[in-house]
């Protein structure tokens, strides 16, 4: 089932429980007139949701919580503008269509276009790169297994290190892009960059195909309004909000073939919170989202 059919779903059997509830609960016919508008006006409010293909996730901790490394302003620009406008004109490119879940958008993003090569790679990127950061002192450490792995294909997590940020910099990434470290299909590690919104899953991608499990954003909105040009201190900067718990278990995955799905779903639960305010509702529903990205 298409992402905007189950949320759909998840909506109508949400609004006809709280309905029912709401009706039982007031004994007046006069109330439960109140209780049916108030179901049938949170069944018009979700049923606009439940039509996006994609939606803007939240991001997994607050806008400064990655400080110093990556300040607030930036965060907030990055978060709810850039990649904002990426969701929003991949869901204005699927309008009417079948819109699969957005890692499987990626394979054949350049064959079908600029939309989802630049836009649907853009959502898919951002959704990744906010997952695979945590405040300082919160991201762990590199498993046993994907230390192990570090080691054997780039002598030490300092080689390593220092030949990602070789690839990012200005000189060998000239442009917008991102650098990644990708599981290939010999299941080894190797890095790479792409231009724009690219990534390795997309078929016919300039650089190392593969699975992505660690990416660094190197557009300038990602870092300009801290570090101006200084995009290599940027990304030294980036190492100490890496999550690599997450990196780890994505790690795991790739081993298997499986690519980390990043999905934006969102609960019936979640959109109503995101929305109480404009729409003056305090309601609590009995149960809560459960997204769980790269899983």
């Amino acid at each position: 089932m298409a992402p905007r059919r189950v949320r759909g779903a998840v909506c109508l059997a949400v609004v006809a429980s709280l309905a029912r509830s709401l009706s039982v609960g007031f004994a007046s016919p006069g109330r439960r007139g109140v209780a049916a508008s108030l179901a049938s006006g949170l069944a018009g409010l979700l049923s606009v949701e439940s039509t996006r293909a994609y939606d803007l996730p939240d991001l997994p901790y607050a806008y400064d919580a990655l400080e110093p490394s990556i300040d607030k302003v930036t965060m907030e620009f990055h978060h709810d503008k850039h990649h904002l406008t990426y969701v929003t004109n991949i869901n204005k490119a699927l309008e009417g269509k079948t819109q699969p879940a957005l890692v499987d958008l990626q394979k054949t993003a350049i064959k079908d276009g600029a939309a989802f090569r630049n836009s649907g790679g853009g959502a898919y990127n951002h959704n990744f790169f906010w997952l695979e950061m945590a405040p300082t002192g919160k991201g762990g450490k590199p498993s046993e297994k994907l230390g192990s792995a570090i080691d054997d294909s780039f002598g030490s997590m300092d080689d390593f290190k220092a030949t990602f940020e070789a690839a990012g910099a200005p000189g060998a990434r000239f442009g917008s892009g991102w650098v990644w470290l990708v599981v290939t299909d010999d299941k080894k590690l190797a890095i790479t960059s792409t231009p724009n919104q690219d990534n390795p899953l997309m078929e016919g991608v300039e650089g190392t195909p593969g699975i992505p499990i660690l990416g660094c954003d190197v557009w300038e909105h990602a870092y300009y309004l801290k570090y101006q040009y200084r995009r290599p201190d940027y990304i030294k900067a980036w190492w100490d909000v890496v999550n690599w718990d997450q990196v780890s278990a994505w790690y795991e995955d790739a081993l298997g073939g499986k690519a980390p799905t990043a999905d934006s779903t969102t609960s019936a639960a979640s959109l109503i919170g995101a929305r109480k305010t404009s729409a003056n509702l305090n309601l609590k529903l009995g149960f809560e989202a459960n997204a769980r990205y790269g899983s």
